[in-house]
């Protein structure tokens, strides 16, 4: 079917072009992976079966956009060799077609059939999207359709099967998907108002309800239920922005269907997301109006809304729900070591950010984030603020402090963890040599007697625009402990890492000798648990 697919686009292609010539564009990237196996760290065969069989991975992703005549053709190349990207402890090999698209746009009606990507809403009910980082694609196969009624108002409906799991990229799930999202925006003085609503529609087919009905029957008779083919969602939303103000407010709600509890057990839910929040933002304050401030808060609530295309799916298999973490998204090693999961069977959480410049040269950030499950216990916080200062033209500074709390055995399924709480001092400095070169030291230090215990990283990095990024650093395990993972011994380890990186007009590549520890890792919000990983990794990607 997909040797078919792919003949027709190029037949397509060759047809088209004859006639007349379109734009062609697109993009490449490719990863490749040697695994050297380290047993201090764990990272053997225990964590991933490359250490002993395979030795190395390979991903790669060709991309290509068409366009002519009104035409829009879309068409990607995926290959997966031995690849731990989809699941961190598997080796998945498979190539083919990944993603394929034709759409045209009739008047104000657009139709695209084949592969999509798209959100109803902040994709609280539905978001089709691709995280290639950590190996997600939730591309729907079907057709769309979207109709611009005028410049305010737009109207999108679709229906289709989910591509993307973890065991087969290149399959789509039987279940089937439906929905349709209505927008439409008012102007206001000194504002603009979009207000929007959607509803969604997942249809189990027959062997996943087969597979229900076993599992309830080895229930308790007063545990079982009637499994329903049909879940429905509905949601309505609006985002107002006000002058310098900005407050958006979003209820989804869902009937009741086949789930799975934290336990494994399935029972008959429906649920329901609250998410709300709240803006301000004002620039050249102060008296020279050189001054800013930004401020951010946000509420969410979560009871039982695993919205999955089956209830049997597992890892970060078959998402048509978008829930990312509510918490500060870090950019240092040691600050991001310990996230939170957005957990799809209850929690409430609030998050808020203020950052304000004083001048074009010192600002401050803040955030402060809480998460709760629905009975009240806490499951993570986070307090942190950082300082940024420039000094003068060669040199500027960033200082700052993170202190979090998080339930470990929640986030990493686990019983016998036990709570985390750390204390982490954080700065950096860079040093600007001239136009094109400069030097950026990081430090790190992460400061806990749970999980693996303290850890230290320090990054010396050199950067020559536009060419080149030279870095080196290490990870050390200062005071270790062992109250996650036994098998790594106690004692000081160390996680080096040498980076470099080579840019030539819009082609970058990258060489890495790299040892990472064991934790959850989020990228866009979305997290997963990865092992340890010690071993060198290349990089292509071009844009043409």
């Amino acid at each position: 079917m997909r040797f078919r697919i792919t003949t027709i686009l190029l037949l397509f292609l060759a047809s088209v072009y004859a006639q007349d010539e379109g734009v062609l564009s697109g993009n490449f990237q490719s990863n490749f992976s040697v695994f050297v196996k380290d047993t201090l760290i764990g990272a053997d065969e225990r964590a991933s079966p490359q250490y002993g069989k395979q030795i190395s991975s390979a991903e790669a992703w060709l991309f290509l956009n068409y366009d002519i005549k009104g035409f829009h053709l879309a068409a990607r190349y995926d290959l997966f060799n031995n690849s731990n990207l989809l699941n961190p402890s598997g080796a998945y090999s498979g190539q083919g077609l990944g993603f394929w698209q034709i759409k045209k746009s009739i008047g104000n009606l657009e139709l695209t059939a084949g592969s999509f990507y798209d959100q109803f809403g902040s994709g609280l009910i539905f978001r089709a999207y691709e995280n290639r980082l950590i190996g997600i694609d939730y591309a729907m196969q079907g057709v769309r359709a979207k109709y611009t009624i005028n410049d305010n108002t737009v109207i999108k409906a679709f229906t289709g099967k989910q591509k993307g799991f973890q065991d087969n990229r290149f399959s789509t799930s039987p279940q089937i998907v439906k929905g349709i999202n209505a927008e439409h925006n008012i102007s206001l003085n000194s504002g603009v108002l979009n207000l929007g609503v959607s509803a969604m529609n997942r249809t189990l087919d027959e062997n996943t309800m087969s597979a229900l009905v076993t599992e309830i029957n080895d229930l308790p008779l007063e545990e079982r239920f009637d499994p329903k083919y049909n879940m429905y969602a509905v949601n309505a939303y609006f985002n107002l922005n006000w002058r310098d103000f900005g407050l958006m407010a979003e209820y989804n709600q869902k009937t009741k269907e086949a789930i799975r509890l934290d336990d494994g057990t399935l029972a008959l839910k429906d649920g329901n997301i609250f998410l709300a929040g709240i803006s301000y933002s004002k620039r050249k304050m102060g008296k020279d109006k050189k001054g800013g401030l930004g401020m951010n808060l946000q509420y969410r609530r979560i009871e039982t809304f695993p919205f999955l295309v089956t209830p049997f799916a597992n890892l970060l298999n078959g998402f048509v729900t978008y829930q990312p973490s509510l918490t500060r998204q870090a950019s240092y090693r040691l600050p991001a070591r310990y996230n939170a999961p957005a957990q799809f069977n209850g929690e409430q959480a609030v998050q808020f950010e203020l950052n304000y410049s004083l001048n074009k040269g010192t600002s401050v950030q803040v955030n402060y984030s809480d998460i709760y499950d629905l009975g009240g216990k806490q499951l993570f916080s986070e307090r942190f603020i950082q300082l940024t200062h420039k000094i003068n033209k060669h040199w500027k500074g960033k200082l700052g402090f993170q202190n979090v709390f998080y339930k470990q055995s929640i986030y990493e399924g686990e019983v016998t963890y036990p709570d985390v709480e750390t204390l982490t001092p954080f700065m950096e400095l860079t040093y600007k040599i001239n136009r094109r070169n400069s030097l950026r030291f990081e430090s790190q230090y992460l400061s806990t007697d749970s999980d693996l215990g303290s850890f230290y990283n320090g990054i010396l990095e050199w950067n020559s625009s536009p060419r080149f990024t030279i870095a080196i650093s290490d990870m050390i395990n200062t005071e270790p402990q062992r109250q996650s993972n036994q098998l790594i011994p106690k004692q000081v380890l160390h996680y080096p890492s040498f980076f470099v990186k080579y840019n030539v007009k819009t082609t970058s590549f990258t060489a890495a000798y790299v040892k990472q520890v064991e934790g959850v890792n989020c990228t866009g919000g979305i997290c997963r648990l990865e092992p340890a990983f010690s071993g060198l990794r290349f990089t292509l990607a071009t844009q043409f």
